[in-house]
């Protein structure tokens, strides 16, 4: 970890050359001018010693950067005498390096504290008893005992128990999350007041928590367009500036005055070195990527990062997307029998089903007693006996709503698939099954509008069930019915008018994913297809981190382009201030080195949490504890 600045060692030679170069110059203006010379030169090679080594072995390798810049310049300015101002140059880049590499060390640090949410040792469950061993040593299939108030060491399955976890260090979610045998818990989480027993899915080296690291690290090296840029502009800067120096040497010869415009030449050589501009970027897309990582963003690439930037369109995926992905019985008309007794009726035989709506009749009347003789009608639907009654349950193509199909078709309308249960050759009511919107689904939709993004849902569902749920969520423009195919081609009609994000979470949604300008993956339930084919993957499942992700791009792009103008900007005055004498070699060095500074701590504020759009009322926030 980055230690205090007082006590960081990378900072010792920056300070000594500092120290010896201040004493230095208050000597020289003392009269002292031998003592003065010696202080000066060690503040030369203190500064000097933390890029020069580096420069000639990147020159060995045929590498030219902008070390090599401020080598010559040191070496001319030495050559010709001023020892104070090469000095001084060597002072001022050793900081502004040192700081660089400082700024880069606390951008990782929030990324690094993620590994320190992992326990050094867990508790597992052996046939010999319970044994304590090495997170490391943690496998596939063990049982973890995670006592109240732990840290959970690895994903796993809760296969015992039930207690409350915090994932707010991992997902960024405020609010504890109900679990109990069968439910997921990442790595990292802190346990509630409970006692858990854990079925392991990954190792303890190999976890979601790792493996998050991993993804944020890979963006060291793959850099976004416009760090491409910056590239571009320096790579050939270095060479063109050292050819410039040396014709302005030569006109010194031509005009007979060669050390003036050698003295020159060395200036210009400093004035154009493209140091801020080649932290400009970098510095800024660390920053940012690692500060999104600690609240439940993961974006893969500073390409990626760049590119969410600039999003004015967002595809949405429904099914597990805004919607739960849990099916679930929102409405019941019941027809000569009570609406619990319809209920009764169809989850009696609906429990012995696969069906996937069968486990939403079958939690809407917990208790009901198995039905017997219960035979199923593949794609129609399931009958038997229940207390007596010949039952049938199934859909409207199996089972004529009859006088009530104005009802079936209402509740059809309203998104709902529509269950009929028959009892004794008699219609008994009418079941209306819907995976109902999350509940952040339209303040998320009205915070995307707000910061100027343009929502679509995109899916493969019915339009009716598509536009029903679409109203709710405030969304206008409705894609249904959409193979994965079509979805690629959607997308990419709407990447070729505009920067479009895909947000999905199942294995249909990865050639979206891939094709649009930046594929978001909801992480937590997404397909391992989905969040590989994405470029951004959230380790929540809260909707509302994808308008402040958007947000918090945005400010990233905004800081990287002042960064990259104002380097330029330094360029662009200080070369004919130093080609034609107005600034010395001291000068020029002092105002490069502290725009170089000023860059360096631009681009550190992009680390900083964007705050939301919208801000989440009190009122919200007890409906959200009210539904966890």
């Amino acid at each position: 970890m980055r230690p205090p600045w007082w006590r960081d060692i990378a900072l010792l030679p920056s300070a000594i050359s500092g120290v010896a170069l201040a004493i230095g110059f208050g000597l020289d203006w003392g009269g002292s001018a031998i003592a003065a010379l010696v202080l000066q030169w060690i503040a030369l090679i203190a500064g000097a010693s933390t890029f020069v080594p580096g420069t000639v072995r990147r020159l060995i390798r045929g590498r030219v950067g902008v070390g090599l810049l401020m080598t010559i310049a040191a070496i001319g300015a030495v050559a010709l005498g001023h020892v104070g101002e090469a000095a001084a140059l060597a002072f001022l880049f050793s900081l502004a390096e040192a700081l660089e590499d400082r700024a880069m060390d606390r951008a990782k640090e929030g990324l690094r504290a993620l590994l320190s949410l992992i326990p050094d040792t867990a508790r597992i469950s052996r046939l010999s008893g319970e044994k304590t061993i090495p997170v490391a040593e943690v496998r596939q299939l063990d049982i973890l005992i995670i006592g109240a108030g732990e840290r959970v060491a690895t994903d796993g399955i809760v296969v015992d128990g039930a207690s409350s976890i915090d994932t707010s260090a991992v997902t960024g979610e405020s609010i504890p999350v109900a679990v109990r045998p069968g439910d997921p818990v990442p790595a990292g989480a802190v346990n509630g007041s409970g006692t858990l027993r854990i079925e392991v899915t990954a190792d303890g080296r190999d976890n979601s928590l790792t493996q998050i690291v991993a993804l944020v690290e890979q963006a060291h090296a793959r850099k976004g367009e416009r760090a491409r840029l910056a590239d571009r502009i320096a790579r050939p800067l270095v060479p063109t500036v050292l050819i410039i120096a040396a014709l302005v040497a030569v006109f010194g010869f031509i005009v007979g005055d060669a050390t003036t415009w050698i003295e020159r030449a060395l200036v210009v050589l400093v004035a154009a070195s493209p140091c801020a501009l080649a932290i400009a970027v970098p510095v800024t897309v660390i920053s940012a990527i690692g500060s999104a990582s600690k609240y439940g963003v993961v974006i893969k690439s500073g390409q990626a990062f760049e590119q969410l930037g600039t999003i004015r369109t967002v595809a949405l995926d429904k099914t597990g997307t805004l919607t739960r992905n849990e099916p679930q019985v929102v409405e019941v008309a019941s027809y000569g029998y009570t609406e619990p007794e319809v209920l009764a009726f169809a989850a009696a035989l609906e429990a012995s089903s696969t069906h996937p709506l069968a486990a939403a009749i079958v939690a809407a009347a917990p208790g009901a007693s198995p039905g017997q003789g219960v035979e199923e009608e593949a794609g129609l639907g399931i009958s038997g006996v229940v207390d007596g009654h010949r039952i049938r349950v199934g859909n409207t193509r199996w089972l004529d709503p009859g006088k009530h199909r104005a009802a079936a078709e209402q509740l059809a309308e309203r998104g709902m698939t529509v269950v009929v249960v028959e009892a004794d050759g008699e219609l008994a009511g009418l079941i209306g099954i819907r995976d109902e919107l999350r509940g952040e689904s339209a303040e998320t939709i009205r915070m995307m509008r707000d910061i100027g993004i343009t929502p679509i849902m995109l899916t493969g569902d019915n339009e009716r069930t598509a536009r029903a749920l679409a109203t709710e969520a405030g969304i206008t423009d409705v894609r249904a019915e959409q193979l994965p195919a079509d979805k690629a081609s959607a997308i990419g009609n709407l990447v070729s008018t505009s920067p479009t994000a895909m947000v999905g979470d199942g294995i249909n949604d990865a050639p979206a994913l891939a094709t649009a300008t930046v594929g978001i993956a909801m992480g937590v339930t997404g397909s391992a297809a989905a969040i590989e084919s994405a470029d951004v993957a959230f380790t929540g499942h809260d909707l509302r981190l994808i308008p402040s992700a958007l947000a918090h791009a945005r400010r990233g792009r905004k800081i990287m382009t002042w960064n990259i103008g104002l380097a330029l900007a330094i360029i662009i005055v200080l070369f004919p201030l130093a080609l034609f004498g107005v600034l010395g070699l001291a000068g020029v060095v002092l105002v490069h080195e502290l725009a170089e500074v000023l860059v360096i701590l631009n681009g550190v504020r992009a680390a900083r949490r964007p705050k939301a759009a919208n801000p989440v009322t009190q009122s919200q926030r007890e409906a959200l504890l009210a539904q966890v």
